[in-house]
């Protein structure tokens, strides 16, 4: 049993069990503050009867047009609480949130292709992969060539906006952009 909540300002003094994973992308606390104070309804968390929290999304609007969606920017469930279904259940509330709250065609995410549970778990829920960004996370330290870096799956779920599946494609493992070209 666990209660979804909004994300506050003050979880950001606690999250840390669920920050240190490999997987987790950390970001400075202006960063987070900024996510919430724009997009309040698009950040949560999960968090155990005893007060402990279990995981989080932190996610946005953008985009214009066609192009307007949801963007799930950080999900992140603690080592000790995956395989409940937290993250099925935060996903879902952010697709919801975008779909009917701010009319987006669909939503997205980046994930590392090397994170197979992650991409199994989207593709598990209905989100293809749109694009490879090639080179999108950065430096992952020295190699036989100086630097080595991950490409990113753009991955995408339309959402009902998006009746004629524009916003996906079935070829996406084939199209690769720069990372310079992603906005």
């Amino acid at each position: 049993m666990s209660t979804l909540r909004p994300f506050r300002a003050t979880d950001l003094l606690r999250f840390n069990n669920v920050n240190m994973d490999v997987w987790t992308e950390t970001y400075g606390n202006a960063f987070y503050l900024n996510y919430l104070s724009k997009w309040p309804d698009l950040c949560c968390i999960e968090e155990s009867p005893s007060g402990r929290m279990m995981g989080y999304i932190i996610g946005k609007a953008e985009g214009q047009g066609t192009n307007h969606h949801g963007h799930i920017t950080a999900l992140s469930i603690a080592p000790e609480y995956r395989r409940l279904s937290l993250a099925r259940r935060l996903v879902s509330l952010l697709e919801d949130i975008s779909d009917s709250v701010y009319h987006g065609f669909f939503v997205d995410l980046y994930v590392r292709p090397s994170n197979e549970m992650a991409t199994g778990l989207y593709e598990g829920m209905g989100y293809s992969v749109f694009r490879v960004v090639k080179d999108y996370y950065g430096n992952l330290g020295p190699d036989s060539e100086g630097t080595a870096s991950e490409n990113a799956y753009d991955m995408r779920k339309p959402l009902s906006r998006d009746s004629h599946r524009k916003s996906v494609r079935a070829n996406g493992r084939d199209v690769i952009v720069n990372a310079a070209s992603v906005s």
